[in-house]
């Protein structure tokens, strides 16, 4: 009886990865909720179930394989040729990363917080572009997550730039001032459970966390979507925001960056 499950699963996962590389593609690469449904769930369990890893385990082998340890750059590539080429994953990717990028060297930031590290793509992004002496805080709620993000940064060479910490954003912000001796956050990039945009955002101007001139950068507002946190951003007196218009990452379907400067 398990050998037959066994063989109807790995024959049913077979047929399914047909289908996604040579049948479907065009149809995933174009639609919203095909693409998320199709990567984010169908695919990423027939996977587990087929190496008895984790999505975040295999990006981290992918790494280990092909980048240079201590180079961040070649970390980047390797994660953004692996995702694009063999396997999806919701980092912010190579088209918005190089927005990312560009936001972040205007503003050149001191102190700097990711609310999101999921596998530390971000991170790595982020970490190799601050100057000497500028603090990285990133925020992740999945204890296994972090434990690959912990990883992969340190393969970059950047974990002396990084502070990991895990818990729940919402915990968090409020002992940020006291736990790092932080004054306020130039740069912040919302990249964690889009409902917690809005809550996290108003929370850090509860704690004085964001002062005038601070930089709010928020990924995937359009796919899967943050209209409440869009809402807030655009229609407050105390923000001016910009819509940085590109693709969902490793895909063709929409999706964007939106830029939110504090005016205190």
């Amino acid at each position: 009886m398990l050998w037959s499950l066994l063989a109807v699963t790995v024959v049913t996962a077979a047929v399914l990865y047909v289908l996604y590389r040579w049948l479907i593609p065009a149809a995933v690469q174009s639609s919203s909720w095909l693409a998320l449904l199709w990567h984010d769930v169908i695919l990423e369990r027939l996977l587990d179930i087929m190496t008895g890893s984790s999505r975040p385990q295999r990006m981290l082998k992918a790494v280990q394989k092909n980048a240079t340890k201590g180079d961040p750059e070649s970390v980047i590539s390797a994660i953004d040729y692996y995702c694009r080429h063999k396997e999806w994953a919701m980092n912010v990717g190579d088209e918005k990363g190089l927005i990312l990028d560009s936001v972040l060297t205007e503003v050149n930031p001191s102190t700097a917080l990711e609310l999101g590290t999921y596998c530390g793509y971000s991170t790595v992004r982020i970490a190799r572009l601050l100057s000497p002496g500028s603090k990285l805080i990133t925020v992740e709620f999945n204890p296994a997550f972090a434990a690959v993000a912990r990883q992969i940064i340190a393969y970059a060479g950047l974990q002396d730039k990084v502070t990991l910490v895990e818990g729940p954003s919402g915990d968090l912000i409020p002992k940020m001032k006291a736990r790092f001796g932080i004054k306020s956050f130039d740069f912040v990039f919302l990249d964690h459970w889009k409902d917690r945009y809005v809550p996290d955002t108003k929370l850090l101007e509860d704690c004085g966390l964001v002062s005038e001139g601070s930089v709010l950068l928020a990924d995937n507002v359009i796919c899967p979507g943050a209209p409440e946190y869009l809402k807030y951003v655009r229609n407050s007196p105390r923000y001016e925001s910009r819509y940085y218009k590109s693709n969902l990452e490793y895909t063709k379907v929409e999706d964007g960056l939106e830029k939110s400067v504090f005016l205190g």
